[in-house]
């Protein structure tokens, strides 16, 4: 499988506190799905792992709080036929998972006040509009 999985900024998935499993894809198939343990389960104990700076891995805990079961998050992958990309698949899926949770909140939006000539102008055009459309009425016929 190709290199690390960044997840973000220099910090990568570690491949050692990663755990797989691996079981049969639901769904058709032919006579070869019937045996084959494609679909792969990725977990990651995000509770205990030391890959996260700390900030990160609070942050990560209470983003995460509905998927995780014992501190663990579990990402599944199934849509190829082969093990070999669905794993991938589920590495790419964990890292992207970990670095929405890890990013920084966004910054909080300062209330600005309208400009006066742009209400004023709003209002100019709603008057001109009502103008037009009262000049449309049929009292003179």
């Amino acid at each position: 499988m190709p290199g690390p999985y960044v997840i973000r900024g220099s910090v990568v998935l570690p491949e050692g506190e990663l755990a797989w499993r691996f079981s049969r894809s639901s769904g058709p198939g032919g006579q070869h799905v019937n045996t084959s343990d494609s679909r792969a389960e990725l977990l990651f104990d995000l509770a205990a792992t030391k890959a996260l700076p700390e900030v990160w891995k609070e942050r990560a805990l209470e983003r995460l709080a509905g998927r995780l079961v014992d501190g663990v998050v579990t990402v599944r992958a199934s849509e190829h036929r082969s093990q070999l990309r669905n794993r991938e698949m589920a590495l790419v899926r964990m890292a992207s998972l970990l670095a929405e949770a890890t990013a920084p909140p966004p910054k909080q939006r300062r209330a600005t006040k309208m400009p006066r000539g742009i209400n004023e102008r709003r209002l100019r055009e709603k008057k001109a509009r009502a103008e037009t459309k009262r000049g449309r009425t049929g009292r003179d016929w």
